[in-house]
């Protein structure tokens, strides 16, 4: 124990260095969602379309992505402490910047450098927890962190709807702040670097690796964002950076398998669960991103609640899985199959979805919603733990830190996939089912002279002239079809994302479990 080379902490010390790492996880994953909610008000106050300020949650994303696989050796260069501080500080600096930001461009390049800092926080905050309790206290501290990494997504929209009934959209920026010195303050004082061995010089890191991943990724995003926008394949720029992103994967993928010092070990790939984890990791982050991101924007754009109103809907889904994670973890402790507990996890993420797609109307109350988010809770709770170790159950020593660091940025590829999809799709299919809507609509039909007859009778009564009260009645009808329109597009979006979960279920039951080796929690939670 007095070992000068551990890092193991005792008393007030260990507290400290414990609340700092995950207030600062939660920074970074509160902070992936809190924006949800201020989307409209972003769209209204910097003169974004819907496809735009979508690239403020994206943007973040991207730059998480890209930042992840590099930590380790980002902790090797400058030592974890000093790497931790200066993510702490690029992230608190880019909150300010984001406030302040005049216009969606800008607050989208500063949200990027924002995911950068990020990244960092959420995978050095769990080696730095690991790392500072002795094995036998490990699981507690596990437990705390495990809790936030779960719920963190889920809160993010009913604090960002309270900053922006009660504030303005800039302060679900500017509260990361005090919090950001502290914690800076906090980690300069007392988390401790471990020794590393000899750090690479700067002729041995896979710069090219790392071109390649941020040139391919960033691509491929800008693709998914503006495809819709720019008619697809019409547009120069997109079959230009179509053609980047898939040569950009290419010869990143051969890139990783030849160099000596990967930037990303593709390698450990060929453990076979591990590759399926980490398609489910992509799913799952799909999922949990995605209904995250649609949740909020549907009650705001479509049935007119307020920010705080769309907030507070996710309030009881978070406290489900929050009550869910102790019980995950006993049935895993009690030998439980991973995949029997991930198969029903899908199942219930597609009741949830299915759920969903039933009671989408223009008005829906939001009595109706709070069942269906409960089961969301259930179903996030029974994935997020059991996919990560079901990954992870057939590594050994060094890969399973490789394995973690995959998974963890696979989830995050695929929130940022999933709402870049999701937000491409709802703009398409409301094209489409206004077309087929207004195709039923027979101005000479008697039913629609007839709605549009007493439209205009009503506009008559509020003192309009009989021209204007008609012209009324045909723009009501309008406005009528077009609300219709995105209900359905909604609805399918619900539907869509459930059976993509159903359809993986039979997949994860072939997967073959490893009864013998039980798994380490913290490791699975990285």
């Amino acid at each position: 124990m007095n070992n000068p080379e551990s890092l193991v902490e005792y008393g007030s010390r260990r507290v400290i260095i414990t609340i700092t790492a995950i207030f600062c996880a939660l920074l970074e994953i509160v902070d992936t969602t809190i924006v949800n909610v201020a989307l409209n008000e972003m769209r209204g106050n910097l003169g974004a379309t819907l496809t735009e300020v979508a690239w403020v949650i994206t943007a973040y994303a991207i730059g998480n992505v890209i930042i992840v696989p590099m930590t380790s050796w980002l902790s090797q260069q400058f030592g974890r402490r000093n790497y931790f501080a200066a993510s702490i500080v690029l992230f608190t600096l880019c909150s300010f910047l984001c406030g302040n930001a005049s216009n969606i461009w800008e607050l989208v390049f500063f949200r990027f450098l924002q995911g950068l800092g990020g990244g960092a926080l959420l995978v050095t905050s769990q080696t730095i927890i690991t790392e500072v309790y002795p094995v036998e206290k490990r699981g507690m501290a596990q437990a705390i962190y495990g809790l936030g990494v779960i719920i963190g997504p889920t809160l993010g929209p009913p604090l960002g709807g309270y900053i922006v009934d009660n504030f303005s959209w800039p302060y679900i920026f500017y509260i990361n702040i005090p919090i950001g010195v502290i914690a800076t303050l906090l980690t300069l004082q007392f988390v401790r670097s471990p020794k590393y061995a000899e750090k690479k010089s700067s002729s041995e890191i896979d710069w090219l690796g790392i071109g390649l991943l941020t040139l391919s990724v960033g691509s491929l995003q800008y693709v998914l964002e503006r495809g819709q926008e720019d008619d697809w394949f019409n547009s120069s720029t997109i079959t230009l950076l179509t053609v980047t992103a898939v040569f950009g994967i290419f010869f990143f993928i051969w890139r990783e398998l030849s160099y000596k010092n990967p930037i990303v070990d593709l390698r450990v790939l060929k453990n076979g669960n591990l590759r399926v984890g980490t398609i489910l990791s992509f799913i799952l982050g799909f999922g949990l991103y995605g209904s995250t991101f649609i949740i909020p924007l549907y009650t705001q754009s479509t049935l007119g609640w307020t920010a705080q109103q769309s907030g507070a809907l996710m309030i009881p889904a978070a406290l489900t899985t929050a009550f869910m994670m102790p019980i995950i973890g006993r049935l895993l402790q009690k030998g439980i199959p991973q995949q029997y507990l991930v198969a029903t996890g899908m199942i219930i993420f597609f009741v949830y979805s299915f759920w969903g797609y039933r009671i989408l109307t223009p008005d829906t109350g939001k009595d109706a919603f709070f069942w269906m988010l409960i089961v969301r809770g259930v179903g996030l709770g029974l994935l997020f733990i059991p996919i990560t170790t079901l990954s992870l159950s057939t590594l050994k020593g060094q890969q399973i830190g490789q394995g973690a660091s995959f998974t963890g940025m696979m989830r995050q590829l695929g929130g940022s996939f999933g709402i870049a999809a999701i937000s491409t799709y709802i703009s398409r299919q409301n094209m489409v089912h206004r077309s087929a809507l207004v195709s039923h609509l027979d101005v000479n039909d008697p039913a629609v002279q007839q709605r549009v007859q007493a439209m205009q009778h009503n506009f008559m009564s509020k003192g309009m002239t009989p021209d204007a009260a008609l012209n009324s009645g045909y723009k009501a009808l309008d406005y009528m079809v077009a609300k219709q329109a995105v209900v359905l597009s909604y609805m399918d979006v619900f539907l869509y994302l459930g059976l993509m979960f159903l359809i993986c279920v039979p997949f994860v039951l072939f997967v073959k479990a490893n009864k013998q080796k039980k798994v380490d929690l913290s490791e699975a939670m990285h």
